[in-house]
């Protein structure tokens, strides 16, 4: 990470939210030095979720602006992307019975539409000609409708094949029949930070303008234990005509996301990136440092690194090795198990989650990202996030796409 980068953010956060306190309504900050990384921190240190509360006790949110001009433009990418992780931010945050599937949807109609991005809404009638089998399984134990969302954004020639961004989009996930604990279905509302973090990209590219191709898939539905809701020991077969045999439940994000991935190559993408919130694992590994990464290409993980260097959102490389795709993939009676073989059920389970997903890969480059550790934050962690759910790594996917573009011109 950039250390200089960082202080400016926290520095420029700090003083916002100083001046946010006396009510001040127009807040001038400096570029110290670099000014992207004042108006990250500055606007990401003053947004906080509030929309639900009465308009008369919200805290004021000051517009910002840059006191000198040394650099007018790093100042408006740097509020871009900061505009583009409080979305995400926001997204997360909305209680579950007011974010369903249905109103994600509408959601990202309202937000992309206007910026350029085409967005279709997709049925659980058109999942089903499909035969996205493991994405219909999760959905079923819920009486919200699933919906599976395409969005275009062409800032290159259409003739370009497309960068592939997949979101998980499970808006609120119980663990199914196998329930998950109280305390931790209290953050589930934030189990679609896949989806929310590609739908605020999307936006972000947009509206930066980038010379690039995308094409962004978000599967969303309500993982619940409904009358008929999928077992333990269920098998269903995914749209590549694989065996997935389900030994817990709470294993929904993978089946999502597994369909999407073979739907992708549909594109003839340049290459696949998906990310979603996806194990425990991750905290236990990384705490709310870094996203985790896993990847069949050292050069989109070369990019992706030196993204999270320039944001100060870190990443950090997991092993994408065969010892984990003969624990899912290696047995008699199916082609995949979502846990697999390999002592207890959720030992390495993120890295087999890596190596079940790698299952449905197309041929070509592909990573994988598991957001699940930097989902939400106390308010400790980061001067610039309040508490509350994160939006991250939103910035950083951001960065990492700009900076392919700049490589290729």
């Amino acid at each position: 990470m950039d250390e200089g980068k960082e202080a400016i953010r926290v520095a420029a956060a700090t003083g916002g939210k100083a001046l946010q306190k006396m009510r001040i309504e127009r807040v001038f900050i400096e570029s110290f030095g670099h000014a992207e990384s004042s108006a990250e921190g500055s606007a990401l240190g003053v947004w906080l979720y509030q929309e639900k509360k009465n308009i008369n006790k919200q805290k004021l949110i000051p517009t910002l602006e840059l006191y000198d001009d040394c650099d007018w433009t790093g100042w408006q990418i740097g509020l871009q992307k900061a505009a583009a992780q409080n979305l995400a931010r926001q997204l997360m945050d909305c209680p579950a019975n007011m974010m369903t599937p249905t109103s994600f949807a509408q959601n990202a109609v309202e937000v992309l539409c206007k910026s350029g991005i085409n967005v279709e809404v997709k049925v659980k009638g058109w999942a089903e000609t499909q035969q996205m089998n493991a994405f219909l399984a999760v959905a079923q134990g819920s009486c919200e409708p699933p919906i599976f969302l395409e969005l275009s954004y062409y800032g290159a020639c259409k003739d370009e094949r497309p960068v592939v961004l997949i979101g998980k989009g499970i808006t609120y996930n119980s663990g199914g029949l196998c329930l998950k604990p109280c305390n931790k279905q209290r953050f589930m509302r934030g189990d679609m930070g896949g989806a929310a973090c590609v739908v605020a990209a999307c936006r972000a590219i947009a509206g930066l303008q980038l010379p690039i191709n995308i094409r962004a898939l978000i599967p969303l539905c309500e993982n619940m234990p409904g009358c008929a809701a999928m077992r333990p020991g269920d098998i269903v077969r995914a749209m590549n005509g694989k065996s997935i045999k389900i030994e817990s439940t709470d294993t929904a994000g993978r089946l999502c996301l597994a369909d999407a991935l073979v739907y992708a190559q549909n594109f003839w993408p340049r290459f696949i990136v998906d990310i979603g919130t996806m194990t425990n694992d991750m905290k236990h590994a990384l705490g709310a440092a870094a996203s985790g990464v896993w990847s069949n290409s050292e050069a989109l993980w070369e990019y992706m690194l030196a993204a999270s260097m320039h944001t100060g959102d870190r990443v950090w490389r997991f092993p994408l090795w065969e010892h984990f795709t003969k624990l899912v993939a290696h047995h008699p009676a199916v082609d995949v198990k979502t846990f697999g073989r390999g002592g207890r059920p959720r030992c390495g389970e993120n890295c087999k989650v890596a190596a079940f997903l790698n299952e449905f890969v197309p041929c070509g480059d592909w990573m994988h990202i598991d957001s699940y550790g930097v989902m939400f934050t106390t308010g400790e962690e980061y001067a610039y996030l309040r508490r509350g759910m994160t939006g991250r790594p939103t910035r950083t996917l951001v960065e990492f796409l700009s900076q392919l573009v700049c490589h290729r011109e």
